[in-house]
């Protein structure tokens, strides 16, 4: 059996390789790579300026990803908007059109489920059922661009924070950042993208191997490697020390910097002790922000969100170390916002309708 090949899943350089490979001349593979990827092309009858032999030939070999929206739900409180998709195989994945009344910033997946088993994460219980491809991660951009452009709006920023760690998924995740990043392509720009990770230090530096990167944002959630080590199973692989280490060796643009995500944890992590050590923790990393973010529980959450007179004593206290320290506002709370719980949920119905059928 022939394998398909996905010809929305490759960089501009991969389709002018494939373009040789058929026999096409080399700037076929350029024509084809604008068509899908500036233009939002899925279908190869309509690549007009390819003759009907070359795009008869493509109909033949080439086969388009799926990415089939089949649930969405939309905040009343600040029109954001989930989108659940379903994949060629059957699996789902999220992502999410976040409006802060500025901007309209896409959160995009990267695998199905994931194996960092965070224990703070929806996503977590699922374990990792599989990488997504660049077809896959490049297919929702179009798909919530599509969204957005029926009310005349479209994607100003995109963060890789949905399902999966983007870094555990390097190579593919960097594939799809040169398509997104191509002026031929998406055309964002390498300041509106940022990539979020649990801390795969090794990778990171891999990411920084982009001719432009964009930026980055690392999960900490706990600012001693015992502590962290609780709820965040990585820090066994990749150590706190060792991941800091690597952060303050970054060659960090002007006018950038790596944003610390912390998630704040009732009880667990948002003491005043806490808030100490994390100042610590980031002392001498010179240009850093950071995001505290309140726990958005799920149905069956183990944790709690802290109360907002402890939220603001932590960002109080840090603020007066100096440092840059921001309350991330919860866009999407009423639609199930954090990372899993649609897909849960969907899946939650479909085994009862399997069960009532």
């Amino acid at each position: 059996m022939t394998e398909k090949f996905y010809i929305d899943s490759q960089t501009l350089t991969g389709l002018k390789d494939f373009a040789v490979s058929q026999g096409f001349e080399k700037f076929r593979g350029e024509q084809i790579y604008k068509w899908i990827h500036n233009r939002g092309c899925e279908n190869i009858a309509e690549m007009t300026d390819l003759s009907n032999a070359i795009r008869q030939k493509l109909a033949d070999i080439a086969v388009f990803t799926v990415a089939d929206i089949v649930a969405t739900q939309r905040s009343a409180q600040d029109g954001s908007i989930k989108v659940l998709f379903r994949l060629e195989d059957g699996e789902h994945i999220e992502s999410v059109i976040l409006n802060d009344g500025k901007r309209y910033t896409a959160c995009i997946s990267s695998q199905v489920g994931c194996r960092m088993g965070c224990a703070f994460c929806s996503t977590a219980s699922m374990g990792l059922k599989r990488n997504l491809t660049a077809g896959e991660i490049l297919k929702q951009v179009k798909r919530l661009n599509d969204i957005l452009a029926e009310e005349d709006e479209k994607l100003s920023n995109l963060v890789f924070m949905g399902m999966g760690e983007p870094l555990d998924n390097i190579d593919t995740v960097l594939d799809a950042l040169t398509v997104l990043l191509d002026d031929n392509g998406y055309g964002f720009s390498h300041r509106k993208i940022t990539v979020s990770t649990c801390g795969l230090t090794d990778s990171i530096i891999k990411l920084f191997s982009l001719k432009t990167p964009v930026n980055i944002a690392v999960s900490i959630n706990a600012a001693t490697q015992e502590k962290r080590k609780g709820i965040m199973p990585v820090s066994n692989k990749y150590p706190l020390a060792e991941l800091m280490k690597t952060l303050r060796e970054l060659p960090i643009a002007k006018r950038k910097s790596v944003t610390i995500e912390y998630v704040l944890l009732k009880g667990f992590n948002d003491s005043i002790e806490d808030a100490n050590n994390l100042a610590k923790l980031l002392k001498g990393l010179d240009k850093v922000k950071v995001n505290l973010i309140l726990y958005n529980a799920g149905s069956d959450a183990e944790f709690k969100a802290p109360d907002q007179k402890d939220a603001l004593k932590f960002q109080e206290y840090l603020i007066n170390n100096r440092l840059g320290v921001f309350i991330r506002k919860s866009l999407g709370s009423d639609i199930d916002g954090a990372c899993g719980q649609l897909r849960a949920n969907y899946a939650k119905k479909a085994k009862k309708g399997d069960r009532n059928g």
